[in-house]
């Protein structure tokens, strides 16, 4: 049986989600993003390499370089997470895709919390 519907009402519910667009350009502006913030951090571990304990707490206790990291950790985790979910949705099926989706998603919040309060609590010598 050959179905006689046009090519644009074959696709008509198969396509974007609306959401595909803004995906790829949260990839990108993250990649942009990341590019100054990593490499601040790899010269700054170059430049506290050596140094003791009480200086890298120091160096992390400045609000910059708490806002710097912080930024790093979320910006490189959405990043990461963005990156997983195009994987997910592409190479996986079904329920499998929406949980690993969802537990993507989770694992990077934990990981993003994790890593600012420990920003944070070093920082404000807790």
């Amino acid at each position: 049986m050959s179905d006689t519907r046009t090519p644009l009402s074959r696709a008509r519910g198969l396509g974007s989600a609306k959401e595909g667009v803004h995906h790829w350009w949260m990839q990108r502006v993250t990649a942009i993003a990341l590019i100054p913030l990593v490499v601040w951090f790899a010269i700054s571990l170059v430049m506290l390499s050596g140094a003791d304990y009480a200086v890298a707490r120091a160096w992390i206790g400045s609000p910059l370089v708490m806002v710097l990291l912080t930024l790093t950790i979320v910006v490189g985790l959405y990043h990461g997470q963005l990156g997983l979910q195009v994987v997910w949705e592409d190479y996986t099926d079904g329920a499998l895709r929406v949980f690993m989706i969802v537990f993507t998603k989770f694992i990077a919040v934990l990981f993003g919390l994790g890593a600012v309060l420990a920003i944070m609590r070093i920082g404000f010598g807790g």
